[in-house]
């Protein structure tokens, strides 16, 4: 038995055609065990939700690189009471944030753009042909993309990142590089504690059980956090081969890596962990 916390573009789902037919069979073998899957994304609430009614799922999930924690309101399996969290359900979900909120990541955007002397331009900023151009996402996904409650993506500048991330740090905030974008978002957000907070109140819902294992799969740096968090990682390989930000922390931390790209990869490497575990 396992918690299993993945990423969505590129990881699970492919990275051109963002299909995840590969990965249905082993998601419905995952919840026939009652292992919960936990989308741990950069996507926002809006998009991971019809993901989520797709895939049949009923499982917490976290959105915009850890900036925010949904799960069902009465879902028993994971409590946070023990946790100083700032939580609020609405209908039929709880809300727990842990990032900043949506118009003080664009505030802050545009401040750092004046310190560096360089216009930074946010998803907020572009139009949605521009987007579309980027992405190749359809109108309609790329709507609930820019439903934003945490955080903010944006082009990757001329300047040195490191001058900016310095910046960002300084004024409590954080920036993590992922495959099409940066993102700027509060310094208390982030995938790894997201992560540690559903084991947490996993554990916390489960008291006489063992320690609950972590499974987590990841493509790029911005799931750098998550792939630390868990005690089995997984790199996924795009269609280049495994990002070269992630091959020193393989070597050295021996995080596995998938058999190929994609849903498929992600779905031979979670099978062959549930083998391990249920050998």
């Amino acid at each position: 038995m396992f918690l299993c916390f993945t990423d969505l573009d590129g990881t699970l789902l492919n990275h051109d055609d963002y299909r995840y037919d590969a990965a249905i069979p082993t998601i419905q073998t995952l919840k026939k065990l009652g292992i919960p899957v936990i989308p741990t994304t950069s996507k926002t609430k809006a998009e991971v939700l019809e993901l989520r009614e797709a895939l049949g799922l009923k499982d917490p999930f976290i959105v915009e690189n850890g900036s925010g924690i949904f799960l069902e309101s009465d879902d028993p399996r994971f409590d946070f009471s023990a946790l100083d969290l700032e939580m609020a359900t609405e209908a039929t979900l709880t809300t727990i944030t842990l990032g900043i909120a949506y118009a003080q990541a664009r505030q802050s955007l545009q401040h750092l753009a004046q310190q560096i002397g360089e216009p930074l331009t946010g998803f907020g900023d572009l139009s949605l042909a521009a987007l579309q151009d980027l992405t190749q996402l359809p109108l309609a996904a790329l709507k609930q993309a820019g439903d934003r409650q945490f955080s903010e993506p944006f082009l990757r500048p001329q300047t040195d990142l490191a001058q900016l991330e310095f910046l960002a740090t300084k004024a409590g905030l954080q920036i993590l590089v992922g495959n099409r974008f940066c993102h700027l978002l509060g310094a208390g957000a982030g995938k790894g504690r997201a992560v540690q907070l559903l084991q947490q109140a996993w554990q916390q819902a489960h008291p006489d059980q063992a320690p609950i294992k972590t499974l987590g799969l990841g493509d790029s740096p911005n799931d750098l956090s998550l792939l630390e968090a868990v005690d089995v990682a997984i790199a996924v390989p795009g269609p280049q081969g495994v990002n070269p930000k992630l091959v020193s922390q393989i070597e050295t931390k021996g995080w596995l890596v998938a058999p190929e790209p994609g849903a498929k990869g992600w779905a031979r490497a979670v099978t062959a962990q549930l083998e391990i575990s249920f050998d």
